[in-house]
This record gives C-alpha cells, structure tokens and sequence, in this order.
C-alpha cells in the first residue's frame, strides 16, 4: 500500500524538494509513498486568488483565511491525519510519527503569516494542530518536510537494515547512545575500550547506561518522563501492604 501524503501550502514547489532524493527519493520513485502539494491559492474565488486578511482586533501580519483553508480541507477526505504545523500547537513525537506511518498516509497543513482563523480547527477538531520545535519558522513547510521525511524513513524497506529505525533516539524515550568508528584513534582519541571488546553483553550494557545518562544531563524533560514509566508498578502487579 502507498503512503499518500497531501500537503496543503502557498509554496507547492517546494515539495518533494529533498524528499525527492537519496533513500526518500528512491522510495518515491518505488511508489511506495506519493506525494501531492495542493496550492491553497486555488480554493480562491476572488480574481486576486485572496488567501489572508487582517487580524481580527488589530495587529501586525495576517492570517489564512478560514473560508479558503475550510475548501482546501476538504480536498483531503476522510481516512488520514491531519496536521496543522503552527507554534502553537503540541510538539510532535516519535511515538506519534509510528502511530502515523501504521496508516495509509498523511495530510499536512503548513502555515504562513500570522497563522490561521482559529475557526478552522473549531470547525474541523480532527485536524492536529501540532509544532516541530519550540522555534518559529517562516512558514509551516520545513516543518512538514521534516515530519514527512521522518514518517518515510519507518516505510518498510526504505531503510536498509531492519533495525536501523529502532535504535535511535526517542525510540524507547531516550537519546541514542554515542556512535564510533575507523580510525581507531583520532587526534589523541580512541573509541571507547568497551567497544573493542567483542563482548555484546558489555556493549549492550554500556550503551544503555549511555543512552540514560546523556538523556538525563541533556534533555531532563524526557529523563524525567522515561523515569516515571521506568518506576510505574508493571500492569496488574501487586503492590506490597
């Protein structure tokens, strides 16, 4: 089955764009992902081909308007997921790109401006309204370019080996262990010993104490969520009196 991903934006040109090379590229030449960049200019009636207008209340910018958003929304269909990427809305995860990539495809609303009428998404509580960072972006399309690219690269066989996509980070909710190779020493540094050792158990061991501890000095927020499902009682386990 082809995963289908629409993307809705004012700058369709700028798709497959770097998704139309290397292992991505390759995949789409398969078919085994297709890709359609809708113009929100086209959903326009006026002959100015209007897609924003002024804040409401005053304000600097303008904002996409929701009766052209609303037409473009139902180019879509039923069937995929919806994101909106803004700034304001809920960080995307790794876990949320898995649950995505089981489907059969995606549909990505990419801002620009001052964002969208909030009217959009009290009219449509299906669209996602989700973000790439705490960062602001010139508009919604790098944002969908990365989120794309992250959903294409858990497609089966576009990644060469099998486990390539579960032994990184954010997959078991820490960052990925440190990664050597060839030379063995470099400007008077070696690959740590452990990893020269051939003995899996050992490596295995140390990468995940690794893993933990650079998850912990670097990013706390997802050291103290990873510790409080690592704590949690396991399901239906008894608890002592």
């Amino acid at each position: 089955m082809t995963f289908a991903a629409t993307i809705l934006t004012l700058y369709p040109e700028m798709f497959p764009g770097p998704l139309g090379i290397s292992l991505a590229g390759r995949a789409l030449e398969r078919g085994d992902w297709s890709c359609e960049a809708l113009q929100l200019r086209e959903f326009a009636t006026d002959r100015h081909r209007t897609v924003d207008d002024t804040p409401a209340g005053g304000g600097a910018g303008m904002v996409l308007k929701a009766d052209i958003v609303g037409a473009a929304l139902k180019r879509v269909g039923q069937g995929r997921p919806i994101l909106a990427m803004t700034p304001r809305g809920k960080p995307i995860s790794q876990a949320r790109i898995r649950e995505i990539v089981t489907g059969p495809g995606v549909a990505v609303l990419c801002g620009r401006f001052e964002g969208f009428d909030e009217r959009i998404f009290e009219a449509h509580p299906e669209v996602e309204q989700v973000s790439l960072a705490d960062i602001v972006l010139s508009g919604g399309e790098p944002a969908a370019l990365a989120i794309l690219d992250a959903c294409i690269r858990l497609l089966p066989g576009v990644m060469g080996a099998p486990d390539s996509g579960h032994e990184e980070s954010f997959e078991d909710g820490l960052l990925e262990y440190p990664q050597y190779t060839r030379p063995q020493k470099w400007e008077g540094r070696t690959i740590p010993e452990v990893l020269r050792s051939g003995d899996h158990a050992k490596i295995a061991a140390w990468r995940k104490a690794r893993s933990e501890e650079d998850t912990r000095l670097r990013r706390p927020d997802l050291w103290e969520r990873y510790s409080d499902v690592r704590d949690r009682p396991a399901s239906g386990a008894r608890q002592k009196d």
